[in-house]
This record gives C-alpha cells, sequence and structure tokens, in this order.
C-alpha cells in the first residue's frame, strides 16, 4: 500500500499487479470568522492528528506501507506513525518525495518501488516470506 499526502488531503492506494483503487482523506479545515477581518481558513493544534488518525484507519489490513508527498506532510505523517506505531500497527517501507503524480503515476511507481525493493513484500505490504 502507499499513500500520497500534503496538508490538504492524503490519496491512499491498493495496488496490485495489474489494478489500483485510490480513496482520499481530506485534512479538517476551520474558518475562522473575525468580525474586523476577512474570513480565512486555519487548522486547530489537534486536527492534524485527527487527519492522521483517519489516513490510518484508511490503511488497515495493509502489513507495511509506502509514504510519498511533495512537502513535509510525509515527514510529519512518518513520525506520527512512529510514534503511535503499537497501534497503527504499521511498517513503513519507505519516504519519497512525489510531487503532484497522477492517479496512474501514483500507482506505477508504487509497482515498480516494490519490484525494485527486496522483494520481501508485495505492491499491498504483505510479507511474502
Amino acid at each position: 500500500m502507499a499513500v500520497w499526502i500534503d496538508h490538504q488531503h492524503a490519496h491512499v492506494f491498493h495496488v496490485d499487479a495489474t489494478a489500483f483503487e485510490q480513496s482520499t482523506v481530506h485534512a479538517p479545515e476551520h474558518v475562522a470568522r473575525h468580525p474586523q477581518r476577512e474570513a480565512r481558513p486555519h487548522n486547530h493544534p489537534d486536527d492534524e492528528g485527527r487527519f492522521f488518525a483517519e489516513v490510518v484507519q484508511s490503511l488497515s489490513g495493509a502489513g507495511s506501507v509506502l509514504i510519498l508527498g511533495p512537502s513535509t506532510a510525509k515527514l510529519h505523517f512518518r513520525d506520527y506513525l512512529l510514534a503511535h506505531a503499537s497501534t497503527a500497527k504499521l511498517s513503513i517501507v519507505g519516504v519519497e518525495t512525489v510531487d503532484h503524480p497522477t492517479d496512474n503515476q501514483v500507482a506505477a511507481y508504487v509497482r515498480q518501488y516494490f519490484l525494485e525493493s527486496s522483494g520481501a513484500h508485495d505492491a499491498e505490504g504483505r510479507d511474502r516470506r
């Protein structure tokens, strides 16, 4: 499995040799309204944790995950997984910088990544041994 993540949303990919399924998890966004200021979106301190918890739920059943993304969100998600390893039950096989690919490009990238890796896991992250 793989997740492409930025600060607005995460695309979760279930990839096999011939097909893939993709689902999207959106980060929460709140709008602050002040009478003398223009309404603007902002994040609450707990939003990132709730967002990452939702992403982990969407990865249920995966033994391992490849984390992709263009910026720091992928690193924050990696750190979240490491901090919550006992409940997340996911092994991180890699963290890669990938800008804004199409779904087909992500699926191809994931297939290639798992083919070039040690061969110990398939694209769903299940142990082949």
